[in-house]
């Protein structure tokens, strides 16, 4: 009878779908509780269930579920919390992945750390993906692998025991009290986690913080197919022909990055450097066996980055974290040097993580120098030529800027280059991320294909689907969204002189740096700097809030960027920066505009709060 009644509401739930549940990437901070996200969705959402309400009005004002879709979304919850009332189990010990090999790899990092042994049990078949041999030497994971012939044959062990099953029906698990993990793969969907027992309930968030940081929640359209096919009690056929969108978004990617190597797409910008990393760890140990492998990664970027590669590090033995200081009064590449001649004479593997322009301070180095610096011939202690670094640039700010085909500036020095898709190239529509590299490094982006595929995370269908309509309008979104954020800056120049603005110069913007997002340190006052510091985030906040109360059909508090519309404030210390050090975070105000705007409307309000301070 409870079946029939979760089953029928859900069914309610689908007929009265807020559209943001299925096309929305991101989240607004201002209904977000990060520490509240999932249960705070849940419980209201509960509440609804309980009082048989799932009107599109109730729906539409649950707060937000997870940030953007890496560590869940609406739809990725409700599919979790409707399984796990089907169940009778607790909602959060279900998780859901675009992946079908994440999970297990989330449980074997947990295992690795805790010094616990794993044993994986298959009836049918591993992950397709799955690949033993590297799983064990690149990402330092132990574990036996088991084919089982049925479910009784699982008996007791010493460690976490995780259980692989193929499945063709939603919302059923195979269960048996010796399974600690069970997961069901579900082709072309992903794969859904069940933690089984109390004992097991400490690895819910460090499994939820891989999704985050390696790969994504199944995604709203995925899950929606999974919600469908929960209600109807039947199999799901979700699988199409991608390959026409493939090849037309691979192609846009070329022509935009000005590269002709073979490019890369994932379910996410991390999912793409998660690829990345491992692929070049893997390069690493089999070309400069034994050496240290240094990440060079500036200690203030987006959290995320920062986050996933000091992750990484702490499950590898000879892999460390190097800071790369880039923004305000330090310069990128005096600081690249510097770490480059300090790794050369330890004689180790330099991979550089870097962004440009910076964020959130929106800065350029002289490319000229840069290229020098990386490309400059360094001598180990013992006076061997050092190896080269590997040049990881995050092009999410300027996707449109060339540095790797034939001729460009950084066409000779071995760049890989990696956007985030939730940006301009979806127009906040997905969140696939691409990376592409120049000649120099073709096999390397072989290597980092290998672990895409291995991690399960190459974009799915109906992502290529969305890229392959939006790439072909990015370049001149780009040009029209940084005409209006021009104009905006030098309005807040004259209005407010004294602001510090961060933001590209004119002499940068020829050059083709245009970015559509800026940072603004605005003016305070106090006796203490321990005031000014106070005063100052309380004018952050009331100028965002005036903003999005003013216009509350544009501006949002968000973290977003290279929307189609729209205008989009945040402060990186409370939203991008969220994993960055204390020391490291910046307090300031970061505004991002899109091609579609009301700039006069947004210049009106701006003014009334200048008129207010």
């Amino acid at each position: 009878m409870e079946d029939n009644k979760t089953l029928n509401y859900i069914k309610v739930v689908l007929e009265n779908l807020p559209t943001d549940w299925l096309n929305l990437t991101t989240h607004r901070l201002d209904i977000y509780n990060e520490n509240l996200a999932k249960t705070a969705f849940l419980d209201k959402f509960d509440t609804l269930y309980n009082n048989n309400n799932a009107t599109s009005a109730m729906l539409n004002a649950l707060p937000t579920a997870y940030d953007y879709i890496r560590l869940g979304h609406p739809l990725s919850c409700v599919l979790e919390w409707a399984i796990a009332k089907l169940n009778a189990i607790k909602p959060e010990n279900v998780i859901s992945f675009s992946s079908q090999t994440i999970p297990v790899l989330a449980v074997l990092r947990k295992n690795l750390l805790s010094q616990k042994k794993t044993r994986i049990i298959y009836l049918d078949k591993p992950p397709q993906s799955f690949n033993n041999k590297i799983v064990k030497e690149i990402y330092n994971y132990n574990f036996e692998l088991q084919k089982a012939t049925s479910l009784s044959d699982i008996s007791t062990f010493n460690g976490s025991t995780i259980f692989i099953s193929q499945e063709d029906q939603i919302g059923t698990f195979k269960k048996n009290k010796n399974i600690d993990f069970v997961i069901n793969l579900y082709d072309s969907l992903g794969s859904v986690l069940m933690v089984n027992g109390e004992q097991n309930e400490h690895y819910i968030s460090d499994i939820q913080h891989v999704r985050r940081r390696e790969t994504i929640a199944m995604t709203p359209s995925n899950s929606l197919t999974a919600l469908n096919a929960l209600v109807t009690k039947s199999s799901f056929k979700n699988k199409k022909d991608n390959s026409t969108n493939k090849t037309s978004v691979l192609n846009a990617i070329k022509e935009v990055t000005g590269s002709n190597t073979k490019p890369l797409v994932a379910t996410s910008g991390l999912s793409i450097q998660y690829a990345i990393l491992m692929g070049l760890i893997e390069d690493a140990k089999e070309n400069h066996k034994g050496k240290a492998i240094k990440i060079i990664v500036p200690p203030n970027c987006y959290g995320g980055t920062n986050d996933q590669a000091r992750r990484v590090a702490a499950c590898i033995d000879n892999v460390e974290i190097v800071d790369l200081l880039v923004d305000g009064d330090n310069d990128m590449v005096q600081s690249i040097d510097s770490v480059l001649n300090n790794i050369a004479k330890q004689d180790a593997v330099p991979y550089i993580i870097a962004e440009i322009p910076t964020n959130p301070r929106v800065e350029v180095p002289n490319l000229v120098q840069l290229k020098e610096a990386l490309s400059k011939e360094r001598i180990t202690t013992t006076g061997e030529i050092a190896i080269d670094p590997v040049f990881i640039l995050d092009q999410t700010f300027c996707p449109n800027v060339h540095f790797l085909g034939d001729g460009e500036i950084l066409s000779t020095v071995r760049t890989i280059s990696f956007a985030s898709g939730s940006k301009f190239p979806s127009g906040g529509k997905c969140t696939a991320g691409y990376c592409v590299g120049n000649k120099k490094t073709v096999t390397l982006i072989d290597k980092i294909e290998q672990h895409l595929t291995l991690c399960d995370n190459e974009a799915t269908d109906f992502q290529y689907e969305i890229l392959a309509k939006q790439l072909p309008s990015m370049n001149q979104r780009i040009k029209d969204a940084y005409t209006n954020t021009r104009q905006f800056v030098n309005y807040i120049h004259e209005t407010l002189p004294g602001a510090k603005i961060n933001f590209v110069s004119e002499e940068l913007a020829a050059q083709g740096f245009t970015p559509s997002v800026f940072s603004l340190d605005l003016p305070t006052t106090g006796n203490s700097e321990e005031e000014k510091e106070a005063n100052k985030r309380a004018l952050n906040l009331k100028l965002i809030n005036l903003m999005i109360t003013e216009i509350p059909d544009e501006s949002k508090f968000c973290v977003s960027y290279g929307q189609l519309k729209g205008c989009y404030w945040t402060i990186p210390a409370t939203s991008t920066q969220g994993t960055t050090k204390e020391g490291d975070k910046d307090y300031i105000v970061r505004a991002s505009l899109s091609p579609t705007m009301n700039l006069e409307l947004h210049k009106k309000v701006f003014l009334k709060f200048v008129e207010s301070m």
